[in-house]
């Protein structure tokens, strides 16, 4: 099963739509994640018609719209890999000492908000990932986002993507 993970898109904000790699790679995925900041529902409507399966939540930018049709934390099981998603996890400091309490029964968390990729475990095994932003990067160097490959209750790889400039 192959997953794609994006935050922080923040179209059209930020960008006037996803970069055309980005949109490729919805075509590929069995699963695209998305862990808030969406900001408008049209790119909600239309990842929805182009997606095999999307599993998305609200985040501290999206309006009433966007928070009628999306949790703000989503859990799904995918080929025995239990995930969460969740679009704020606090300060980096103790992410996973407080992720690993407050997610105890996941195998995977992706959450979104700082606009920085981050991939790490926590003592209890817990993966976290955040995928940047393929949009707005902030402070970060470059545009980002992640897929992975799930099989046999295993996530792996889990892959950081640079969309270059000027996609």
């Amino acid at each position: 099963m192959r997953l794609l993970i994006m935050s922080d898109t923040h179209v059209p904000k930020r960008a006037r739509d996803l970069p055309e790699q980005l949109w490729r790679a919805v075509d590929v995925a069995d699963v695209v994640v998305h862990a808030g900041d969406w900001v408008e529902v049209g790119l909600l409507d239309r990842l929805e018609a182009r997606s095999k399966r999307l599993i998305g939540v609200y985040g501290n930018n999206d309006g009433p719209l966007l928070r009628a049709r999306l949790p703000e934390i989503a859990r799904a099981e995918l080929a025995g890999v239990r995930l969460a998603v969740v679009h704020e996890t606090g300060a980096a400091k103790g992410r996973e000492q407080r992720c690993a309490r407050d997610f105890p029964d996941t195998d995977v968390l992706v959450f979104g908000h700082s606009h920085i990729p981050w991939d790490t475990v926590a003592d209890n095994g817990l993966r976290l990932l955040n995928p940047g932003s393929p949009t707005d990067r902030r402070r970060q160097p470059e545009h980002t986002y992640m897929t992975a490959t799930v099989h046999a209750g295993q996530l792996s790889p889990v892959e950081l993507h640079v969309i270059p400039r000027g996609q």
